[in-house]
């Protein structure tokens, strides 16, 4: 079988890294060149990967009549349209994922999808592992399957990161949770009728960081976890009178001692919400648990973010005062289970005793 003559777009990290010396090592593939913006950077890559060839735009790269397939690992922005004008220079295209950022942009590809074949780069489609969890699928093996749980996180707050840049297609959803739903297409293989889901974006750079699904792929299938909201919590500042004494504006605020969750962004994007004003360097005390974060608040020792429906007796009662109307909703109290963990009578009774005491809160 004849090999595939291969240029790439771009000296992005993932080529350079994973997904060029793979293809290096293949029996069928011939890299053949690589281009940048910059030739010398391309030059350099080139040189360092032992590729032939090196173009100093994505140009040359189309119009090289010796490459038949293009891979472009390009920023998800870019994905689209360098993939139409690669496969309009007549190139087959690897893309990674995302291919398009929607469903429009996606429409956009089958101007060529008759002429060359478009490829979205994902491995469980390929990887052997998958295709042995798909066989046992398809053969009833583990039964009727009928719900599908992922997982995927990591913590990155690097302002620079294109992961972290809501208009170059950042995002949770892009960058990872798109495995998840790919997995569930794959493995059901068919398409999910019905999708909901919730979704939390990051204060700072508009990105979705947090965002959780369930997806109907139809005869009781689905891609999910049982989670149930049983609260939001917005946060507003709340401190012992002896200290609401002297706190008149938001600005005063930054006289006194702020005390915070882990969560290091919840300060800075109230003060965002409130007066769109910097936030003030916070010195304060690190506590992981609101009960105990109250508690040193109503001492004395600083204003604290809290959520006010948690602390209504404590606002009562005078040991914390609500310093502003202004609040932060950066989530809630949720109660979870596992769907592939049959609900007990115990599990059923304590839901229901949670759920009625919000209802009389």
């Amino acid at each position: 079988m004849k090999k595939v003559v291969w240029g790439v777009l771009s000296t992005a990290r993932i080529g350079r890294e994973k997904v060029i010396p793979a293809m290096q090592a293949a029996s069928l593939c011939d890299m053949h060149a690589i281009a940048s913006r910059s030739l010398a950077r391309a030059q350099h890559t080139a040189g360092a990967l032992g590729i032939p060839v090196a173009y100093g735009s994505y140009e040359e790269l189309f119009a090289d009549p010796a490459i038949e397939a293009i891979y472009n690992p390009l920023p998800n922005d870019q994905h689209v349209a360098l993939t139409l004008q690669a496969a309009r220079a007549g190139k087959h295209v690897l893309c990674e994922k995302p291919l398009a950022l929607d469903a429009d942009q996606a429409a956009q590809l089958r101007e060529v999808a008759t002429r060359v074949h478009i490829m979205e780069a994902f491995m469980v489609r390929f990887h052997p592992q998958w295709a042995h969890v798909r066989e046992r699928v398809r053969c009833g093996d583990l039964g009727a399957v009928r719900s599908i749980q992922t997982w995927f996180s990591y913590f990155n707050k690097q302002a620079d990161n294109i992961r972290n840049h809501v208009d170059q297609g950042g995002g949770a959803l892009y960058d990872i949770g798109c495995y998840a739903v790919v997995t569930a297409r794959y493995l059901f293989e068919c398409e999910p009728q019905r999708v909901i889901a919730l979704v939390d974006r990051d204060p700072e750079f508009g990105t979705d960081r947090t965002i959780s699904a369930l997806l109907d792929f139809g005869a009781g299938r689905r891609l999910d976890d049982d989670a149930q909201l049983l609260l939001r919590a917005p946060l507003t500042p709340m401190c012992a009178p002896a200290i609401a004494a002297r706190v008149q504006t938001v600005a005063d605020l930054g006289k006194e001692v702020l005390l915070r969750s882990y969560r290091t962004d919840e300060w800075s994007a109230w003060f965002q919400e409130a007066e769109s004003i910097p936030c003030p360097a916070l010195r304060g005390m690190v506590f992981d648990s609101s009960i105990t974060l109250a508690e040193a608040a109503a001492l004395g020792c600083g204003v604290a973010l809290l959520p006010s429906r948690l602390f209504a007796r404590e606002l009562m009662s005078g040991r914390l005062v609500r310093l502003f109307p202004q609040e932060l909703d950066c989530g809630g109290y949720w109660l979870t289970r596992l769907k592939s963990r049959t609900e007990s009578g115990a599990m059923q009774v304590f839901g229901e005793w949670l759920r009625a005491g919000v209802l009389a809160a």
